[in-house]
């Protein structure tokens, strides 16, 4: 028997998955969990053999769960609404075994289970050519920079944490605007957030 723990946020999902799952004879859910917390406190428990995890939740999001389970005899497969190629890209580093959109057909995550439990890795396609398409065209610095900027920090602010003097973070702020093509530090940070390139 396949033993499984959920942590998904909205209740009605959670209720639905955990049914679907139940309806499976070689599967039985051994708790459910509506935050990363709660699903690594499951996970250490109960010892299933998968955690199904929604990224984002309350508190510790799916993401920093996984990251933490890794050093775990528990395989995780995330399931998201989220088809972000820097969400997907983390989840890979966390060593997910499988990375879903909710909008799969339900009949996809049981074999997904199953196939994860074989030892393979079950990525949603879309994401696979998302990722290898599409990288993150920030330096580190300029990264960093973005970062800042979507924590309120003004040019002085950012310049007096980065040492470095207001006009060079204006130069970082100037290309940052460029290679993300838009028009305003609002709109970097929203594309920056939308490809889920935030660490």
């Amino acid at each position: 028997m396949i033993r499984v723990v959920i942590a998904e946020d909205q209740k009605m999902l959670l209720g639905a998955l955990a049914a679907l799952i139940d309806f499976e004879e070689d599967m039985t859910v051994v708790g459910s969990a509506n935050n990363g917390e709660d699903a690594i406190r499951l996970v250490k428990e109960h010892h299933p053999d998968i955690c199904i995890m929604d990224i984002e939740m309350p508190g510790k999001n799916g993401l920093e769960a996984a990251e933490e389970l890794k050093e775990m005899d528990c395989k995780v497969i995330i399931l998201t609404t989220f088809a972000r190629s820097g969400y997907f890209e983390r989840a890979v580093k966390a060593k997910v075994h499988g990375y879903m959109l909710k909008d799969s057909p339900s009949e996809e995550l049981a074999s997904a289970i199953r196939n994860v439990m074989e030892g393979r890795r079950i990525y949603a396609s879309e994401l696979v050519d998302e990722v290898y398409g599409e990288e993150n065209p920030l330096t580190d610095r300029e990264s960093e920079v973005l970062t800042l900027m979507a924590e309120g920090k003004s040019t002085k602010e950012i310049a007096s944490k980065l040492f470095i003097t207001n006009g060079t973070v204006r130069n970082y702020i100037s290309s940052i605007l460029d290679k993300l093509e838009v028009s305003n530090r609002i709109e970097a940070i929203t594309r920056f957030k939308e490809k889920g390139w935030f660490k």
